[in-house]
């Protein structure tokens, strides 16, 4: 499934938001070197509980603007669950 997610790097917090069916990642990292697309990654990875192989970034790698594909789960639901769920 390919979601669209807009990045919002060098936050003081990590924090996912829903907002209109918009979601919004702030991420610690800085916009450099693919940092914050690492962590971006990384968090995917970790709150939706599948390895970072499944998780690629097939459109905005230098923009905030990004398209993720995640193999594995089929509806958004699901990962809106997943990354809302204060458990994860």
């Amino acid at each position: 499934m390919n979601i669209e997610i807009k990045v919002i790097p060098s936050s003081k917090k990590r924090e996912i938001i829903f907002e209109d069916n918009n979601l919004k990642i702030k991420l610690i990292s800085k916009p450099q070197d693919g940092k914050a697309n690492k962590e971006l990654i990384e968090t995917l990875s970790k709150k939706l509980k599948i390895a970072k192989s499944k998780i690629k970034i097939i459109r905005g790698e230098k923009t905030k603007n990004k398209i993720v594909e995640i193999d594995g789960i089929e509806n958004l639901e699901e990962i809106r669950y997943k990354l809302l769920n204060k458990k994860n």
